[in-house]
């Protein structure tokens, strides 16, 4: 089943666990550290209600102070322009998240940060990809993908298919899965970084 498939059959904890799970791989980005979205998750795993939502969420846009940076220049090197890109995606996925949870909220959301994962992914792979567009992939189109946006697709529909066979179970296996995606893209991020030094 393709991750489009996936997500339009979630429901509203499934959708708001694969936007966090994608935010919480790229929280790197935002100078975020390994805990800053823990709270939320929490809020998904003891069944708390729609505010604890609103209430957590509020205070990590407080803790990643989430103000629109300015568009990076194109000018600059291109491995800078690309991180600041990235950063630039994964600061909307956190500016977009729904206040309130709901089904139609986090549906376009998870959608959104869905779409923003892969191409912070793709930015950030010093691979070329094949497809024109990360639609194509999430449709279902794999050939000639480039590594990292290869495991962030992987990972993706992992966390979609934990959540639909183990409902609110799967969410310890989804942490794990985001957390390892975290690390992959922290050392990316520092790798890149050594490679202009």
């Amino acid at each position: 089943m393709s991750l489009v498939e996936l997500i339009a059959r979630a429901d509203e904890r499934g959708l708001a666990a694969s936007g966090l799970a994608c935010l919480d791989r790229c929280v790197a980005l935002l100078g975020g550290d390994d805990e800053i979205l823990r709270p939320l998750w929490a809020s998904l795993a003891d069944g708390s209600d729609a505010e604890e939502w609103t209430v957590r969420l509020a205070e990590a846009r407080v803790k990643l102070d989430t103000g629109e940076p300015d568009e990076p220049e194109p000018s600059g090197a291109s491995g800078a322009f690309a991180e600041g890109e990235a950063a630039l995606l994964a600061r909307r996925m956190l500016a977009a998240a729904p206040a309130t949870r709901s089904a139609a909220g986090v549906r376009e959301w998870a959608d959104a940060c869905s779409v923003a994962a892969l191409r912070i992914h793709r930015l950030l792979d010093l691979s070329p990809d094949g497809a024109s567009s990360v639609e194509s992939r999430r449709e279902g189109r794999t050939e000639g993908m480039s590594p990292l946006v290869a495991a962030e697709l992987r990972r993706q529909i992992t966390v979609l298919e934990l959540l639909a066979g183990h409902g609110s179970g799967g969410l310890r296996q989804v942490i794990a899965v985001s957390t390892e995606g975290r690390r992959v893209l922290r050392a990316v991020v520092s790798r890149r970084a050594r490679g202009r030094a």
